[in-house]
């Protein structure tokens, strides 16, 4: 199977720009940061129920290779195919490796000052939008997928989503127009729930300085999420584990 086909195979698309969500005229920067974000939601280490997460993995690394290299972009974007047998795609390499050189690790206050820095910005109204139209207007699935998102946050993704929709910039649909109370207390719920067992288990290993309880908190705030700070948590739990040994948009 080409490369083209498996991209079609593991992410319902062939288009090399639509696996990452970017557009065609996107800069290097965009390419490396969707390439970054994609990547996190199928990392092996943080998405261990997908069983095809390694695979997906591997060719998104193979995916960033070929359009951060120069050559290849233009040959992909002028004839739409990809040379199979470029070091790029041909070569044995550890693409974990690959992107950790990319992305090195970095520190609880690097979380703390993104999250900061993250949370108000241009940059979250437009990921909170993207994920609206993705998911139809689905709350569950947007705070399941929002980064830096706890339950508190949610009435403040809420008025970004209607301000959108009062605007004209999305189309305002049912799910989240018309969600009924029910399954708003069945979010919390389930929102409270994680944050208990989050608390139980700290309290069975023995977690008990600031930086420890750093870590149960956002393991708490982002469990099962797809996001950016997948990384950032797999970061602390290394920390931890040294210290203890433990271990308008388109309208539908």
């Amino acid at each position: 199977m080409g490369f083209l086909e498996k991209c079609q195979e593991l992410f319902k698309t062939s288009n090399l720009y639509e696996v990452l969500g970017i557009k065609k005229e996107a800069t290097e920067a965009e390419i490396r940061r969707s390439y970054y974000k994609v990547s996190l939601k199928v990392h092996p280490d943080r998405a261990p129920e997908d069983p095809l997460a390694t695979e997906k993995f591997q060719v998104l690394g193979k995916l960033y290779a070929v359009l951060s290299d120069k050559e290849q972009r233009a040959v992909y974007d002028e004839q739409g195919v990809v040379d199979e047998e470029s070091d790029t795609l041909s070569q044995d390499r550890c693409w974990e490796d690959y992107w950790r050189l990319l992305f090195p690790k970095i520190t609880v206050q690097d979380i703390l000052e993104f999250e900061k820095k993250y949370k108000g910005s241009d940059e979250e109204q437009q990921d909170v939008i993207q994920l609206y139209v993705q998911h139809q207007g689905d709350m569950d699935a947007i705070t399941a997928s929002a980064l830096c998102c706890s339950q508190e946050d949610e009435p403040r993704l809420c008025s970004i989503i209607q301000a959108a929709i009062e605007s004209g910039e999305v189309t305002a649909f049912p799910a989240f127009t018309q969600e009924t109370e029910k399954k708003k207390r069945s979010r919390r719920k389930r929102a409270d729930r994680e944050r208990q067992e989050a608390e139980e288990m700290q309290k069975e290993m023995g977690l008990g300085d600031e930086d420890d309880s750093l870590v149960m908190m956002l393991k708490q705030r982002q469990q099962s999420r797809e996001n950016n700070f997948n990384s950032f948590l797999s970061d602390l739990e290394a920390k931890y584990s040294k210290k203890s040994g433990k271990s308008k948009r388109g309208k539908k």
